[in-house]
């Protein structure tokens, strides 16, 4: 989730900002009885929006280069999951050994488990990806896990032995604790700034709702006053 997401509620507090000028130029016509209308109190409001925004450009740098590292890393994983499970085959180990290495395949590359039988209709199976990074990983495992319990997958080959495979292992595991370490904050922060923006009644987009009705009521629908704001738009995006 880039910071584009944001435009949505930035663009709110950037209405936000023109909305507390234009009521600061009414000098002391605009005089609500409401606290959370004051001047003081919408400019407390504004720099909270502000810095809940920023809070959330800080985070997201963070976020978007751990998930980017994280598909980088398993980008050639699929292929070489194929040339593991085309290794098994030439090793001495016997077929139940392959049926069970091929299950775990099968999984890894987002394949059902078990090929569908002639005799068996698409519809008839629920087709589970078991593609996230957390159940890959988790697959992954049980693949090494597996080739270490029979002596006779002793390939040649580096980067096919197990000890290779584990260190790729570890270097996953590493990299999704990474994502999901930089994804609670962001996903915080983003809670923050709902909270600030969209609250029922104490929101900055309720609030700035109830400004421009206030000064509707002082100077009336049709007024110059309330032209001047009534065309700036708060609403309520997508949230995430």
């Amino acid at each position: 989730m880039t910071s584009s997401s944001n435009t949505g509620h930035a663009k709110n507090v950037t209405n936000f900002e023109i909305l507390i000028s234009n009521v600061t130029a009414l000098g002391a016509t605009y005089n609500p009885s409401k606290e959370s209308l004051t001047l003081l109190a919408l400019n407390e409001k504004l720099t909270a929006g502000k810095d809940a925004l920023s809070a959330i450009n800080a985070l997201e740098p963070a976020y978007e280069n751990a998930v980017d590292n994280r598909m980088a890393a398993f980008k050639p994983f699929s292929k070489l999951i194929t040339r593991v499970n085309s290794a098994v085959k030439v090793s001495d180990v016997s077929d139940e050994f392959q049926d069970s290495v091929l299950t775990l395949v099968r999984l890894l590359q987002g394949r059902r488990a078990k090929a569908i039988s002639n005799d068996e209709s698409e519809e008839n199976h629920i087709s589970a990806s078991h593609m996230s990074y957390d159940n890959r990983i988790e697959n992954f495992d049980k693949l090494i896990k597996l080739l270490e319990s029979d002596p006779g997958y002793a390939p040649n080959e580096p980067v096919l032995q197990t000890a290779a495979l584990t260190e790729l292992y570890t270097n996953f595991v590493t990299l999704n604790t990474t994502v999901i370490n930089s994804e609670i904050p962001l996903n915080n922060a983003r809670i923050e700034r709902n909270n600030i923006l969209y609250t029922e009644n104490t929101g900055l987009v309720d609030i700035a709702l109830d400004v421009k009705l206030y000064v509707k009521s002082i100077f009336g629908s049709t007024s110059p006053q309330y032209k001047a704001i009534s065309g700036l738009r708060f609403s309520t995006p997508r949230l995430n």
